[in-house]
């Protein structure tokens, strides 16, 4: 075990990647000598070289675009969005030809690309650098989305992220990006790729999130514990496929539910499990599923953003309202 920022987990992840894998490459804009904005590629081309650690354009479909069609020809592309707002250019490439190659060819041509993005707020950013756009792509059939939330995770999640054969968008907290944590590099101790984990038992309310409110629901789980209440938080790590088997065995013990996420509330990821929850867990809910979120509008300029982002007050105030339904 070795303790290690996220950023520097995700490095090591991506260091064992190039190491076992000679089709491995990294592309994207300033992941080269200079390692990325935050660091996560640092190193890799000192030690890998330039063929395989790829400064590109500024040019986010033509780094989608390019690491499509290597994936046509063998190769195993990783590709850095510098920011989550920056991937919008990269869209038709992402939901037109990513996710629906290995359809249309009908499973002849599978696509092992994986595009790592930056998300969320919390680093008093400016426009276009704090988004949380997971939603449009959880929607699109054809991609795995997946959101890691600490070191362990950021490591494991990218290292199965490249084993599984499939176009992976795959995510991770910013604001988490100098946070520590005890690492393994073992992949026998990961849990599955696709499943959901229990990162806090509890009994007495079941709080679904993930990304950069895992750490702040753990947080406001502290503080129901010291208030004699004991909260069951759920990091569910992949948004598609959800794992609603992990959410649902804990409502049906806790018989409440809160989901938390960062993005808009309006037709945000948290709706998907709601719907899942309600109906799988009609009978064993004693108040109704409820969500804190974002709100619905653009995010805010930094001087607004802690209003903005859901907090352990707001997570508090929700498990008030379902432990006095």
């Amino acid at each position: 075990m070795t303790r290690l920022s996220l950023s520097a987990a995700l490095n090591s992840g991506l260091r064992h990647v190039l190491e076992e894998d000679p089709k491995a490459v990294i592309l994207g804009e300033d992941v080269g000598p200079l390692g990325g904005v935050f660091r996560v590629t640092d190193g890799l081309s000192k030690d890998f070289g330039s063929d395989r650690v790829i400064d590109t354009p500024l040019a986010e479909s033509s780094i989608v675009g390019t690491a499509i069609g290597l994936a046509m020809r063998g190769y195993h592309p990783i590709c850095e969005i510098q920011f989550d707002g920056f991937v919008y250019p990269a869209f038709n490439q992402i939901v037109s030809q990513l996710a629906k190659m290995r359809a249309r060819t009908a499973g002849k041509v599978p696509l092992p690309v994986v595009v790592r993005i930056p998300c969320g707020g919390g680093i008093g950013a400016v426009e276009h650098h704090s988004e949380s756009n997971e939603a449009y792509f959880a929607h699109t059939a054809g991609l795995r989305v997946v959101i890691c939330s600490d070191p362990q995770s950021g490591h494991y999640m990218l290292r199965q992220a490249m084993m599984s054969g499939d176009p992976v968008i795959f995510y991770e907290p910013k604001r988490r990006y100098w946070e520590k944590g005890e690492v393994s590099s073992d992949l026998r101790l990961a849990p599955a790729f696709d499943r959901a984990v229990v990162a806090r038992p509890g009994t007495d309310a079941t709080v679904v999130c993930y990304g950069g409110m895992v750490s702040t629901c753990l947080e406001a789980a502290a503080t129901a514990h010291e208030e004699g209440h004991e909260l069951e938080v759920i990091d569910l790590r992949s948004l598609s496929p959800l794992d609603l088997d992990t959410v649902t065995a804990s409502v049906r013990k806790t018989g409440r539910c809160l989901v938390v996420h960062e993005a808009p509330g309006f037709a945000g990821l948290g709706a998907e499990v709601v719907s899942g929850v309600t109906e799988r867990c009609f009978y064993h809910l004693e108040a109704p599923v409820l969500r804190v979120t974002g709100f619905d509008m653009p995010y805010p300029s930094a001087k607004y953003e802690n209003q903005y982002l859901p907090d352990a007050d707001r997570v508090l105030a929700a498990v008030d309202k379902l432990l006095e339904f």
